[in-house]
């Protein structure tokens, strides 16, 4: 078993592993957990208690959680000392415990990391980010129909602009940058330009599409969308939706049938068994999932378009209070609080924790422990439907009782059944 020097790993509990492919969980898996920051350690303390009640209740003390704290932001600074964000006994205990669930995270200001999360999911080649979109009955929402939404998005997680491949304006590098671009393409920057390159492989499509295809076959979905901008960025985001058909005919044209062929070959009706393989403009995709969301199962998305979307998305159905996600690869996986850290609101009991709580849904599904996500999830709904609910909430629902953080964990474990 590896040695960490600040990490403590459980007395008691087994590492998950991972064999031809697949997890081999335990009945004591010990997971990682880093805290967060700023309200992370409000929503993370209800939702522990949540996790670990609805194992109990789900297995009568047959299976249990060993959990391992494991750091990175602000805390991290006060374990390891000065500039230490992201130690890297952090990133090797994800590795080798294959799951994570974790808080917020400040993004550091002035130098160093770009972004922690970003950090997280290079370092550990976490290429998909994976982010269900639904409506939950009770949560206040801007539309008039939320619960046509029920989406889920892959998307990208490594390269695009997120590569942070930037030259700074000014600079010998970017001008360097400006000249070469000039010189090999014929287009003309202006001098005053800071540039940013934004690179987009084959491979990293290729196996995020993949990803979300098995997805949709697994969950018996009705169709999958590859989101791009290919009319205007033809060998990036244009490369991305030809590497997406190209998946879906190399390796799945006994199951996924194109717009064109519904149309030709079947009348337009889908034939039992067979999954829809399309595309949309970026653009378009925000304008569909406006008007039309109930026509969209999967969503593929380069990273960029990604994150935008799945947060526009969010909105449509309460905000990312309540939106959950999770950053995957083969085998490691890290879930998390889709929100900021909110630090005005940090140590005050205030925060909505459903978007670590669903966040925690996705992750026992992952490890195939999926009475304990159904056990939280209906105790979520059924929370939620009788107004006991925190301050984002409450302040838009006509007869709630507002609660704190702690409070609403408290009734969710009162409501599973």
């Amino acid at each position: 078993m590896a040695q960490y020097e600040k990490i403590i790993i459980p007395s008691v509990g087994e590492k998950i592993k991972v064999k031809e492919g697949q997890l081999v969980v335990p009945d004591n898996p010990i997971l990682a957990f880093i805290e967060g920051d700023g309200t992370g350690p409000d929503i993370w303390r209800a939702s522990k208690r949540v996790f670990d009640s609805a194992v109990e209740k789900a297995y009568k003390g047959k299976k249990k959680i060993a959990w391992m704290e494991i750091y990175a932001g602000e805390k991290a600074l006060s374990v390891y000392g000065k500039d230490k964000w992201l130690p890297e006994e952090t990133v090797d205990a994800i590795q080798d415990y294959q799951i994570a669930i974790k808080g917020p995270l400040t993004t550091p200001v002035g130098g160093g990391i770009r972004s922690l999360n970003v950090a997280l999911r290079q370092q550990l080649d976490l290429f998909a980010c994976v982010r269900p979109v639904k409506y939950y009955a009770g949560v206040p929402s801007p539309m008039k129909r939320p619960k046509d939404v029920d989406i889920i998005i892959f998307r990208e997680n490594t390269e695009d602009v997120y590569a942070g491949i930037e030259f700074k304006s000014g600079t010998k590098e970017a001008e360097d940058v400006r000249k070469y671009i000039e010189e090999k393409s014929g287009k003309m920057i202006r001098k005053d330009s800071s540039i940013g390159i934004k690179p987009m492989s084959e491979f990293g499509s290729r196996r995020l599409v993949k990803k979300a295809i098995d997805y949709a076959i697994a969950n018996n979905k009705k169709n999958i969308t590859l989101v791009h901008k290919g009319n205007i960025m033809k060998f990036t985001e244009g490369s991305f939706k030809e590497w997406g058909y190209q998946v879906a005919k190399e390796d799945y044209k006994d199951i996924l049938i194109t717009e064109e062929e519904l149309s030709s070959k079947y009348n337009s009706k889908l034939p039992e068994g067979m999954i829809i393989i399309k595309d949309r403009i970026a653009d378009s995709m925000f304008q569909q999932l406006l008007l039309r969301p109930s026509e969209y199962d999967v969503l593929a998305t380069p990273n960029l378009n990604g994150d935008y979307i799945s947060d526009a998305a969010a909105a449509q159905v309460g905000g990312l209070g309540i939106a959950p996600g999770a950053n995957i690869s083969y085998s490691a996986a890290i879930f998390e609080a889709t929100h900021g850290t909110a630090p005005k609101y940090a140590n005050m009991d205030k925060i909505n924790p459903g978007s670590l709580i669903l966040s925690g849904v996705m992750m026992f599904d992952y490890i195939g422990w999926k009475k304990v996500g159904g056990l939280i999830e209906n105790a979520l709904k059924k929370t939620i439907k009788s107004k006991i609910v925190t301050y984002d909430f409450a302040r838009q629902m006509v007869g709630a009782k507002e609660v704190k953080t702690s409070q609403f964990a408290d009734e969710i474990i009162k409501n599973m059944k």
